[in-house]
Protein backbone atom coordinates (compact mmCIF):
# COMPACT_ATOMS: atom_id res chain seq x y z
CA UNK A 1 0.00 0.00 0.00
CA UNK A 2 1.19 3.08 -0.89
CA UNK A 3 0.27 6.27 0.84
CA UNK A 4 -0.01 9.86 -0.40
CA UNK A 5 -0.42 12.80 2.13
CA UNK A 6 -2.13 16.43 0.97
CA UNK A 7 -3.12 19.23 2.59
CA UNK A 8 -0.80 21.52 4.42
CA UNK A 9 -0.05 25.08 4.92
CA UNK A 10 0.75 27.90 6.95
CA UNK A 11 -2.41 28.84 9.26
CA UNK A 12 -2.92 31.16 11.49
CA UNK A 13 -3.01 30.16 15.56
CA UNK A 14 -6.55 29.39 16.62
CA UNK A 15 -7.37 28.68 13.07
CA UNK A 16 -7.72 24.98 11.25
CA UNK A 17 -6.60 22.94 8.35
CA UNK A 18 -7.50 19.33 7.26
CA UNK A 19 -5.19 17.00 5.81
CA UNK A 20 -6.09 14.21 3.58
CA UNK A 21 -4.06 10.41 3.30
CA UNK A 22 -4.65 8.56 0.10
CA UNK A 23 -3.73 4.97 -0.31
CA UNK A 24 -3.30 3.00 -3.08
CA UNK A 25 -4.12 -0.81 -2.30
CA UNK A 26 -6.25 -3.26 -0.16
CA UNK A 27 -7.14 -1.71 3.75
CA UNK A 28 -8.50 -4.12 5.46
CA UNK A 29 -10.83 -4.10 8.12
CA UNK A 30 -8.73 -5.41 10.73
CA UNK A 31 -6.04 -2.26 9.88
CA UNK A 32 -5.11 0.83 11.73
CA UNK A 33 -4.86 4.28 9.86
CA UNK A 34 -3.04 6.52 11.68
CA UNK A 35 -1.13 10.19 11.55
CA UNK A 36 2.32 11.24 13.09
CA UNK A 37 3.98 14.43 13.43
CA UNK A 38 7.48 14.99 13.85
CA UNK A 39 9.82 18.48 14.54
CA UNK A 40 13.12 19.02 12.84
CA UNK A 41 15.36 17.06 15.64
CA UNK A 42 12.48 15.63 17.84
CA UNK A 43 10.89 11.94 17.29
CA UNK A 44 8.14 11.55 15.30
CA UNK A 45 5.20 11.42 17.71
CA UNK A 46 1.88 10.17 17.36
CA UNK A 47 -0.95 12.55 17.21
CA UNK A 48 -4.46 10.06 15.49
CA UNK A 49 -5.16 6.84 14.54
CA UNK A 50 -8.72 4.87 13.10
CA UNK A 51 -9.24 1.86 12.63
CA UNK A 52 -10.15 1.01 9.40
CA UNK A 53 -13.39 -1.23 10.16
CA UNK A 54 -15.23 0.14 13.04
CA UNK A 55 -13.90 3.53 12.41
CA UNK A 56 -13.30 3.99 16.16
CA UNK A 57 -11.03 6.90 16.36
CA UNK A 58 -8.11 7.05 19.14
CA UNK A 59 -6.58 10.77 20.09
CA UNK A 60 -3.11 11.87 21.77
CA UNK A 61 -3.98 13.96 24.71
CA UNK A 62 -2.30 17.00 22.76
CA UNK A 63 -4.90 17.09 20.23
CA UNK A 64 -7.86 15.57 22.47
CA UNK A 65 -10.81 17.99 21.47
CA UNK A 66 -9.22 19.88 18.82
CA UNK A 67 -8.71 16.55 15.87
CA UNK A 68 -10.74 14.83 14.93
CA UNK A 69 -9.87 11.78 12.47
CA UNK A 70 -12.73 10.30 9.78
CA UNK A 71 -12.21 7.53 7.30
CA UNK A 72 -13.74 7.25 3.94
CA UNK A 73 -13.59 3.44 2.72
CA UNK A 74 -14.83 4.24 -0.29
CA UNK A 75 -12.09 6.85 -1.33
CA UNK A 76 -9.50 4.66 0.63
CA UNK A 77 -8.90 8.30 2.36
CA UNK A 78 -8.39 9.06 6.14
CA UNK A 79 -8.70 12.72 7.01
CA UNK A 80 -7.52 14.76 9.79
CA UNK A 81 -9.54 17.83 10.43
CA UNK A 82 -7.26 20.12 13.07
CA UNK A 83 -8.95 22.61 14.61
CA UNK A 84 -7.79 25.63 16.97
CA UNK A 85 -5.07 25.13 15.81
CA UNK A 86 -1.30 26.02 18.04
CA UNK A 87 2.05 27.39 17.09
CA UNK A 88 3.53 23.93 18.86
CA UNK A 89 1.20 21.65 16.31
CA UNK A 90 3.67 23.29 13.71
CA UNK A 91 5.24 19.29 12.17
CA UNK A 92 5.52 17.82 9.28
CA UNK A 93 2.74 15.04 9.51
CA UNK A 94 2.68 11.86 8.06
CA UNK A 95 0.35 9.15 7.87
CA UNK A 96 0.62 5.75 8.31
CA UNK A 97 -1.02 2.41 7.81
CA UNK A 98 -0.22 -0.42 10.40
CA UNK A 99 -1.18 -4.26 9.06
CA UNK A 100 -0.88 -5.39 12.77
CA UNK A 101 -3.73 -2.93 14.11
CA UNK A 102 -1.40 -1.09 16.38
CA UNK A 103 -2.86 2.45 17.58
CA UNK A 104 -0.02 4.85 18.74
CA UNK A 105 3.43 2.46 18.51
CA UNK A 106 5.18 3.86 15.19
CA UNK A 107 7.38 0.66 14.89
CA UNK A 108 4.11 -1.24 14.39
CA UNK A 109 3.49 0.93 11.11
CA UNK A 110 4.65 -0.62 7.98
CA UNK A 111 3.67 2.07 5.18
CA UNK A 112 3.91 5.67 5.96
CA UNK A 113 3.12 8.51 3.50
CA UNK A 114 5.58 11.53 2.62
CA UNK A 115 4.53 14.15 4.94
CA UNK A 116 3.16 17.66 4.81
CA UNK A 117 4.28 20.21 6.27
CA UNK A 118 1.01 22.43 8.90
CA UNK A 119 3.13 25.48 9.79
CA UNK A 120 1.23 27.58 12.12
CA UNK A 121 2.09 31.11 13.05
CA UNK A 122 1.15 32.70 16.26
Amino acid sequence: VQLQAFGGGLVQAGGSQRLSCAASGRIFSSHVMGWFRQVSGKEREWVSSIRWGTGGPYYADSVKGRFTIAREKSENTVYLQMNSLKPEDTAVYYCALSRRGAISDRDEYDSWGQGTLVTVSS
